[in-house]
């Protein structure tokens, strides 16, 4: 997926309110549907949902359901959309009950940050992360997956070290409640982003126990 496209494409204020309303629905929705939840004419909302699916943001089917003349679209969003962390009800419901698992089987810190490494390691290699991608491109690269997840990062550089403070957190419900689990998967999926470009490794991780907001402090080089 273009990522400049994508946040172009969410650069727009109405555009980014149908995004909004889609990520949190559980079902695909139709051009009406959405348009009665934000009070706006279909005229307006149909192009915006196009839009959005040109780049890849969200998927279109017909739907044929008994009804007269042409079958209508309901649009969902892609399967590798971001969600900014507005997952739909039934997501977040099985996202608790994975946790609660989780925790009742005694999975640790460290297990949980296992986890999320092998997420990170797949997340570094698709957005192109080699062993000579330079720290600033890698910093940059881990700022633009945390924007997509929902974090909103703030980016600040001091010689040799970023340090990305997390805004927003996305999980902040369920990282109240499994803090030893949902944080460190957060920095698991972080070292294993990057892991493979030799100029950057993290220093230091801060959960809300330690700081707010959240932040990672990375070595780079």
């Amino acid at each position: 997926m273009d990522r400049l496209g994508v946040f172009k494409a969410l650069g727009d204020n109405t555009r980014y309110a149908i995004y909004l309303e889609l990520a949190r629905s559980d079902i695909p929705l139709a051009t009406a549907e959405v348009a009665e939840m934000l009070d706006l004419h279909p005229n307006t909302v149909r192009p915006h949902l196009e839009r959005m699916r040109e780049v890849g943001l969200l998927e279109a089917a017909a739907d044929n359901r008994g009804t007269v003349g042409r079958p209508q679209n309901r649009y969902r969003l892609a399967a590798d959309a971001p969600s900014l962390g507005l997952e739909s009800s039934s997501m977040r419901i099985l996202a608790s009950m994975l946790a609660a698992a989780a925790a009742i089987g005694g999975v640790d810190s460290e297990a949980a940050a296992d986890a999320g490494f092998v997420q990170g390691i797949d997340a570094g290699e698709a957005a192109g992360m080699q062993k000579r991608t330079s720290a600033a491109r890698c910093v940059s690269a881990l700022s633009d997956e945390l924007a997509a997840l929902g974090f909103d990062p703030a980016v600040g550089e001091d010689g040799a070290t970023a340090a990305i403070a997390f805004t927003r957190c996305p999980f902040l419900e369920l990282a109240e409640v499994y803090p030893d689990l949902v944080c460190h998967l957060h920095r698991g999926m972080i070292e294993g982003f990057v892991n493979v470009p030799e100029g950057v490794r993290v220093a230091a991780f801060h959960t809300l126990a330690d700081r707010d907001p959240c932040r990672v402090e990375l070595a780079v080089r």
